[in-house]
């Protein structure tokens, strides 16, 4: 039998080989993938042709890649010319921040706004979640008291308990009237049983799928996909986060107990997370939604608090989450403290926190103790013993599977989404942040990963150089694939 299958690929794989020197012409004149990409695809396509052949059809085609959301004409020169004053009151100084502190922070802001259409507010009240009990019991309270309009955008509703009562509070307020759109990824969806949405529909909710398959149940496609956890209610609430809907989000996974994180937003900044919801939908739904004033109310927080929604994705020239890191971590005096459950970045951010260490400044990670995809998690691993001999000191959370998206500096700055620190957020993913400015908002994402830090053990230097030969090849092989992932 072995002998047969041996022959079979023998057989086959010079074929593959000629199939394979297209995709490589492809991917050096027309992908213009990162080169260090291009390097490991070539490679994989050649020594491994048939699984290289594969491999490549999943994950590494660009066959689909396009810049998919662009605002209508009119749309466009409307929030262009918001953006315009903005940036001209940013330059001349009429908006104030809360701090003299946050001054730094002032070109940051302006290039967000130049390379991401990151309009600056400034009324917004922020509340921060960290387990999915209270995240889920606030996201079901505001469900059952909007009067208007429920947006609603996750990567994964699971067909599971939760999944169950979030679908039935929003039947339950579409058969009372309200505009109720719910949009999940193809990918992120694809365990969605039939008539799981049968009720909903029916009582007037519409749903749409991001980026479906062109075979149903069959979906190849895992580039390109809506990672953004996102819902707007009447305009004048939004969670932004890194919570999908599951029952895994409440720490009854194999994975045990689930630390995240995720912001409610109440203030302008929902209006704005109003507008990636509106655009997302318009690409995914045959029923296009306009900017219509209904879901842009007038604003009644009363809060302080700056926020900017970044969004990113391979539809942006470049990457503006990936820069809003980047942007965080020079601006940093004297801590980066920074949470991700996949950590491979590029070495742009591999050079900047490398930098900021060697500068005096106090750079911390965490990642997981306990890995839910491995092969991603060795290569984090890896990484992150390059910049340990650096100064930078990381941590594995003991206390379950930590799956927050965060960043804060100095106490004083932060960033909270969706978006990982790895390759396929910054190029393949469609992500959204939500990047805060404010000393108390920014100061509790501190005091949070000072307290995850009481749960976390560190990877020190003598324990990463000690690690058995077994593990080393583990990093080794994981990281030669990494910038595919």
């Amino acid at each position: 039998m072995v002998a047969a299958l041996i022959d079979i690929y023998l057989d086959l794989a010079p074929v593959f080989l000629v199939i394979n020197i297209f995709f490589a012409i492809g991917i050096v004149f027309l992908e213009r993938k990162n080169p260090t990409a291009a390097l490991g695809w070539i490679l994989l396509l050649f020594v491994i042709p048939i699984l290289g052949f594969v491999m490549y059809i999943i994950f590494g085609q660009n066959f689909y890649k396009k810049r998919i959301f662009r605002l209508k004409k009119e749309e466009d020169l409307y929030f262009q010319e918001i953006l315009k004053r903005q940036k001209e009151e940013l330059v001349n100084r009429e908006i104030l921040l809360p701090d003299s502190r946050l001054e730094r922070f002032r070109p940051m802001i302006s290039m967000l706004l130049e390379n991401a259409m990151g309009y600056l507010t400034l009324d917004n009240s922020v509340g921060i979640f960290i387990s999915g009990d209270k995240k889920f019991s606030s996201l079901l309270s505001e469900i059952r008291s909007a009067k208007h309009h429920i947006h609603m955008e996750y990567y994964i509703i699971r067909n599971d308990p939760l999944g169950a009562e979030i679908i039935d509070a929003l039947t339950k307020k579409a058969r009372e009237g309200v505009e109720v759109r719910l949009l999940v990824d193809a990918l992120g969806g694809r365990a969605w049983s039939p008539g799981m949405l049968k009720e909903f529909k029916a009582a007037g909710g519409k749903v749409a799928r991001f980026f479906p398959s062109l075979i149903p149940f069959l979906n190849l496609r895992v580039n390109y996909r809506n990672h953004r956890k996102i819902v707007i209610i009447d305009g004048k609430t939004g969670y932004i986060g890194g919570f999908n809907i599951g029952e895994e989000y409440l720490g009854k996974g194999p994975l045990g107990p689930w630390r995240d994180s995720a912001l409610k937003i109440t203030g302008t900044a929902a209006l704005a997370l109003q507008v990636r919801f509106i655009m997302d939908w318009n690409y995914a739904s045959k029923d296009d939604i306009g900017f219509s004033e209904v879901y842009f109310p007038e604003s009644e927080s009363s809060g302080g608090v700056p926020v900017q929604i970044v969004s990113g994705g391979p539809d942006t020239r470049w990457n503006p989450v990936k820069e809003s890191y980047l942007k965080l971590i020079t601006l940093a005096q004297q801590t980066i403290y920074i949470q991700s459950p996949y950590f491979i970045p590029d070495e742009s951010v591999l050079d900047a926190l490398r930098i900021a260490a060697l500068s005096g400044v106090d750079v911390r990670i965490i990642i997981p103790v306990k890995p839910d995809h491995p092969f991603v998690y060795w290569s984090s691993y890896s990484y992150i013993g390059d910049l340990l001999e650096a100064g930078v000191r990381a941590y594995t959370y003991d206390h379950g599977f930590i799956h927050a998206k965060t960043i804060v500096v100095d106490g004083l700055a932060g960033s909270v989404g969706s978006a990982n620190w790895d390759v396929r957020s910054f190029r393949l993913n469609f992500e959204a942040n939500a990047v805060i400015y404010h000393p108390e908002c920014a100061g509790e994402l501190h005091s949070i990963f000072l307290k995850d830090l009481t749960g976390s053990s560190e990877i020190t230097l003598q324990k990463y150089r000690s690690r058995p030969a077994w593990l080393k090849i583990k990093e080794s092989v994981s990281r030669l694939f990494s910038p595919l992932l």
